[in-house]
């Protein structure tokens, strides 16, 4: 995924500052525009395919936030961005897919971005999405690389009644909630893993087997690339909150709650960084002691023989003369004076808990 990234950086090479190009999966999904009008009292939503559908002709009183699910529509962007009066680099970094999560402030708006994460219950595994935020006074654009259902709960609290606090509150409000909504996601995808990470280990304890390598190389691999989403949060929601032009004293409070949650996210990254960097070594531990056993019983086998095959290659030479060859009981002499040595030897071995 890494060098993917890379092979999308190289891409743009040669171009100028604030070129617009989307570098994400082209999909065959429309870009779906959804513009929500609301104050205290008054509440308008409209969704379509252009912004001719569902901006209005005259400017209205209250709130505004369009959302924007789906970056293919470049043209689209560029439009809403004409409109808002943003700044191409700003447009560039939301078709960029691949930011750093990060805080800019501009003449007029703060520009957010930051990594969505979704947990599939089906497959065990988690995808990324970049969502931005174009933050003014009373406007709020948001941009959503993937379609999801994160933000729908938002959407109808704003709808259904005029005593939700995001009805009374400005942008700055909503921005935080829509943050706090997928700051909770970070952490249904970390128990997803940490249960996966737990399996592991008691597989690992219990039969190492050589799989265990791989899936632990492949929970390595996953946890990387949370903590490159996660980490670089905390420094943006701490530039959020010292913005006492943009958010109000009312706001901060939450943002300071959300930058807890953002830390507890992070430590928790970390958690199964170490456990996961501990377990390949748990894992070769495992399989050295298993080596371990499988050599001693070995060794205690041979040398249990090492004597009987002495005896055994003793009276197997081929000598006329030799003293109880022709015997009677010398047959059940030899076997009963191997059966003794054998019961002296495990006796001896179990004294000095070697067995």
């Amino acid at each position: 995924m890494i060098f993917q990234e890379l092979h999308k950086r190289a891409d743009k090479a040669g171009q100028p500052p604030g070129t617009a190009v989307y570098t994400g999966k082209k999909k065959s999904q429309e870009t779906r525009v959804t513009v929500l009008i609301y104050s205290e009292q008054d509440f308008k939503e409209s969704q379509g395919t252009t912004l001719e559908e569902v901006l209005p002709a005259q400017p209205m009183p209250g709130m505004t936030w369009i959302h924007v699910e789906g970056l293919q529509n470049v043209a689209l962007i560029e439009h809403l961005g004409k409109a808002y009066h943003i700044h191409p680099l700003t447009i560039e970094d939301i078709l960029n897919v691949d930011q750093r999560p990060k805080v800019e402030d501009f003449e007029g708006y703060v520009f957010i971005t930051l990594k969505m994460l979704t947990w599939n219950e089906k497959k065990q595994t988690f995808s990324t999405a970049q969502v931005s935020f174009v933050l003014g006074k009373n406007f709020l654009l948001s941009f959503q690389e993937s379609e999801n259902t994160y933000f729908k709960s938002i959407r109808e609290r704003l709808k259904s009644s005029t005593r939700q606090r995001m009805r009374q509150q400005g942008s700055d409000y909503l921005v935080y909630r829509l943050m706090d909504a997928i700051v909770d996601y970070y952490f249904v995808v970390l128990e997803g893993l940490g249960d996966q990470i737990e399996e592991i280990e008691n597989a690992i304890i219990t039969d190492p087997k050589p799989q265990n390598t791989r899936s632990i190389y492949r929970l390595k691999r996953q946890v990387m690339i949370i903590r490159k989403s996660i980490w670089p949060m905390r420094e943006a929601i701490s530039h959020l909150i010292q913005m006492e032009e943009t958010f109000t004293p009312f706001t901060r409070i939450y943002l300071r709650d959300l930058y807890d949650h953002v830390v507890q996210a992070i430590d928790t990254v970390e958690t199964c960084r170490d456990i996961l960097a501990s377990m390949l070594d748990v894992y070769l531990s495992s399989l050295t002691n298993r080596m371990n056993e499988i050599m001693k019983t070995l060794t205690i086998i041979a040398t249990i023989f090492i004597p009987i095959t002495f005896i055994a290659s003793f009276y197997g030479m081929n000598f006329q003369d030799m003293p109880e060859l022709h015997w009677r009981h010398g047959y059940a002499m030899v076997i009963g004076v191997m059966l003794s040595m054998t019961c002296v030897m495990l006796v001896y071995f179990r004294r000095k808990r070697w067995i």
